[in-house]
């Protein structure tokens, strides 16, 4: 077995999975607003400094991807990549510098960071990053994700993997097709094949590890905007027919991103696509709305009520890793 491999199934085995905790400045500013808190530094440093000092870090969370800004923050003279090390899950790192219109086709995004990013790798490795993340966003519609789109950003994700991975990192390649739009699950379920095949073929192309890989894609989901939504067992069943036919074998894991689901739909998916999972891959969650929201809210009624907040935080951490092996269940969530 390889590091990256180890570190890899660290990360996602036995039910733990991801906290994505590398919202951007600018998008953890509009969720403070939502619930009423300044969005300064010190406060966002507080809001994550209680989830990463909860109990379910060492339980349920193997790793947490962190911003640029709060990698380089202290809690009580501890790095935040130390801090998070001692509570038993592994710190990681959102690289890219977010999308931007792609030239040619200006109603699509192309996600960009590569210029710089070796020398970035070995500040943040020196850090204690133990992983990256890097996210192409696709939109859905009949003509769209385009060839130019499909192709730009696998080979921007297979080039920052493979820079990665020679930093002694793990890789988690996002292609992201985002749920907006009126597009039914059939067409979900073909773009989203495209995109991923198109992916692993740069990957290859470019001899990243894939066994160093874990992969971070969307649900087979209808379009938020859909006449005919399709739920539960479809869900289920159409992404893990997805995933087993575009993701090759090597792969040790699948992180799904929640995407706009509520809480609970997020959870509930999981469990089921676990319950329907035929294939050898693990898969789990790497959250970021749907295991912070609920404490967000608690927390910005009462900014020192960190065990409450923890509490809440804890629980759905729990759901989420009950629901990455299969076990989760409507009772349990009551209880």
């Amino acid at each position: 077995m390889s590091e990256l491999n180890s570190i890899a199934l660290q990360i996602i085995s036995n039910g733990k999975g991801i906290l994505a905790a590398d919202e951007s400045t600018a998008t953890m500013t509009k969720r403070f607003e939502k619930v009423g808190i300044e969005s300064s530094p010190q406060n966002r440093l507080s809001f994550r400094e209680t989830l990463f000092t909860a109990d379910s870090l060492s339980n349920c969370i193997g790793g947490v991807i962190l911003y640029d800004e709060t990698i380089k923050q202290q809690s009580n003279k501890k790095n935040i990549p130390q801090l998070i090390s001692d509570q038993g899950s592994h710190p990681g790192i959102k690289v890219d510098t977010g999308a931007k219109i792609l030239a040619g086709s200006e109603d699509e995004k192309i996600t960009e960071g590569l210029d710089g990013l070796r020398e970035r790798l070995k500040i943040y490795s020196g850090l204690g990053a133990k992983f990256t993340k890097w996210r192409g966003v696709y939109t859905i519609s009949k003509e769209y994700p385009s060839r130019l789109s499909i192709y730009s950003n696998a080979h921007a994700l297979a080039r920052y993997a493979a820079l990665v991975q020679e930093a002694n990192m793990v890789p988690i390649v996002e292609p992201e097709l985002l749920m907006e739009g009126n597009h039914t699950a059939k067409e979900c379920y073909n773009k989203t094949s495209n995109v991923i095949e198109k992916c692993f073929d740069e990957l290859i192309l470019n001899k990243v590890d894939l066994k160093g890989v874990i992969l971070k894609p969307n649900m087979i989901l209808s379009g938020e905007n859909a006449k005919h939504k399709i739920k539960g067992d479809e869900i289920a069943e159409l992404t893990v027919n997805c995933l087993k036919n575009s993701v090759p074998n090597e792969v040790p894991g699948i992180a799904f991103l929640s995407g706009g689901q509520s809480e609970i739909e997020a959870t509930e998916n999981l469990n089921l696509i676990n319950k329907f999972n035929t294939t050898n891959f693990i898969m789990t969650y790497s959250y970021g709305r749907a295991l912070q929201q609920s404490a967000l809210k608690y927390w910005s009624k009462n900014l020192r009520d960190i065990h409450g907040t923890q509490k809440i935080f804890n629980h759905r951490a729990k759901m989420n890793t009950l629901a990455a092996q299969g076990k989760w269940s409507r009772e349990i969530e009551n209880n």
